[in-house]
């Protein structure tokens, strides 16, 4: 790890002195220094996409050559649900094979709920029998832009002008299934029914039951659970289901899931928030005055100090600080409201910077259009409201969001409801963990929607394979990425990986998919470290 940092540093540092070098004398030698580095860094950034863009025609693929599927299926109706990689609007190039269309949660003849899919099979024959299952979170939030902003086999990120082949793509690793669920998100159909997310996961092991007697050469598959935010809840959830109620079809091996919803707002939002504003001044610039009010609210609040009791080891269960509140019926812990610190922040820094973005916070005007309409709606057109797109994936005409709800019901009324699972560090993770091969949590450090401190303290207060916590202290700059060095910080406990990474807001497969690749390559044991 060292002579890996010695010879990047190595590397840098001669290719600056060359540079000064052939400007030495120059009146503007400082700056024609930065501009030829600016051109190199350009340079590096086309060969390191993979994809060749020519200045007069657009986008030009590598190979003309028609790409086939490494696996086939003999159910006629998987016809049904077949996609032709040429044919993809907008996508200028051939996506290779794909299936993709409504899949029924139970085999009942007269269900009516059903969850929208697309899966894609791997280009690399050698991971034919992996199957990897992603979900975004929400909840309520569409698959679909995990699929096209995150890990797919096509990339349409924000302020891309067209649709170009993603070099990051999941199915580089595995066969890869994006999902919408629950019923109630993005082209899903159906009347939302469940209440918490024991039911969540059974919904989605009758989809797999019902997806696998369709596309049955998938049956024997080692499986995996992934997702983001608020699947910090889905996927523990499905993960445990599954383990407690073993589908014979899929081999569950772990989960990864980034800057996950692990437990009460008042851990991931209040408690850190003040010091990630601190740490990111630069971003958060207030006056002296509003840092003080701030200040006053995290002392009073019992934040401050809070900070201080997480420890490794644990020094026992993390106690409530004074800004808590506890409802002994629900059991649910929330915030007092005069120590909220973490929406004062978010407002504020929103009025100085008209595009601040919470997803990751070192977005600045102008602000970037996404096809997908979300997080901001400055776009010409939602890809997936198209009826040639929806034709094309066998999508339903309807008005496709990509955060949409509720999703759940109130069980007592039958009317629109909250989950009521208790979050999953302090419920099904442990036994998820101890059951599976591997285990990843990934957090964003530019995240200020859930905070990294905020998930460490989650981690500090959960108890797996017998003992609480980390028992040795996150090391700093031990996270390397293949051919760049030091990307970020991590740990390896018993079972459980966590990973911070330098860039990344909230999605982060879309900031830094590099990164996330190595993580995700890891869990699916294509690597023996996250780590380069």
């Amino acid at each position: 790890m060292l002579s890996l940092k010695l010879l990047l540093g190595t590397v840098l540092l001669a290719a600056t002195r060359v540079c000064l070098a052939r400007f030495s004398g120059s009146a503007m030698e400082g700056m024609e220094t930065a501009e030829n580095i600016q051109r190199e860094q350009i340079e590096r950034l086309r060969s390191f996409l993979g994809p060749q863009v020519s200045s007069d025609s657009g986008y030009t693929a590598r190979s003309t050559s028609k790409i086939e599927s490494p696996i086939t299926f003999a159910n006629p109706r998987a016809k049904e649900f077949f996609v032709d990689g040429t044919s993809i609007p907008d996508v200028n190039f051939d996506a290779g094979p794909s299936w993709s269309g409504l899949m029924p949660i139970s085999g009942h003849p007269n269900e009516t709920r059903k969850l929208f899919f697309w899966f894609w099979p791997t280009n690399n024959i050698s991971n034919v029998r992996d199957l990897l299952f992603w979900t975004n979170g929400g909840p309520g939030c569409s698959s679909l832009e995990g699929f096209l902003q995150e890990n797919g086999p096509i990339s349409w990120s924000w302020g891309q002008s067209e649709p170009t082949p993603n070099p990051f793509s999941w199915t580089n690793l595995s066969n890869v299934l994006w999902v919408e669920q629950p019923v109630g998100t993005g082209f899903s159909q159906g009347t939302p029914s469940i209440s918490n997310d024991d039911e969540l996961a059974a919904q989605v092991a009758g989809f797999l039951e019902q997806f696998l007697e369709v596309f049955g050469e998938l049956k024997g598959s080692n499986f995996w659970v992934s997702g983001e935010s608020y699947a910090g809840f889905y996927v523990p959830y499905i993960a445990n289901y599954l383990y407690e109620h073993p589908n014979r079809d899929l081999h569950l091996k772990g989960i990864w899931i980034a800057d996950p919803s692990l437990t009460w707002g008042l851990v991931q939002q209040e408690i850190p928030a003040l010091r990630f504003a601190q740490a990111n001044k630069n971003v958060f610039p207030f006056n002296s005055s509003f840092w003080a009010q701030l200040q006053n609210i995290s002392d009073s609040c019992g934040y401050t100090d809070y900070l201080d009791e997480v420890t490794y080891p644990p020094k026992g269960l993390l106690p409530l600080p004074a800004g808590a509140t506890f409802n002994e019926t629900t059991r649910a812990v929330g915030v007092k409201p005069e120590c909220r610190i973490h929406s004062p922040i978010q407002r504020a820094v929103g009025v100085i910077n008209p595009v601040f973005d919470v997803y990751r916070v070192t977005d600045t005007f102008p602000n970037l259009w996404s096809v997908l309409g979300f997080p901001r709606s400055t776009q010409q057109f939602v890809y997936f409201n198209r009826t040639d797109v929806q034709d094309v994936i066998h999508a339903p005409h309807i008005n496709w969001e990509d955060c949409s709800g509720p999703v759940y019901i109130n069980p007592a009324t039958g009317g629109p409801g909250n989950d009521q699972s208790v979050a999953s560090t302090l419920s099904v993770l442990p036994n998820v963990i101890e059951k599976s091969e591997r285990v990843a949590i990934i957090h964003g450090l530019a995240d200020f929607i859930l905070v990294a401190e905020g998930t460490r303290i989650a981690i500090q207060n959960m108890t797996w394979n017998g003992k609480q916590g980390f028992h040795s202290p996150i090391e700093p700059e031990s996270f390397l990425v293949d051919n760049m060095g030091v990307f970020g910080n991590m740990h390896t406990e018993r079972g459980l990986t966590f990973v911070e990474f330098y860039y990344s807001g909230h999605m982060t497969p879309q900031f830094v998919p590099w990164a996330a690749f190595q993580t995700i390559a890891y869990v699916l044991g294509k690597r023996d470290s996250p780590s380069a």
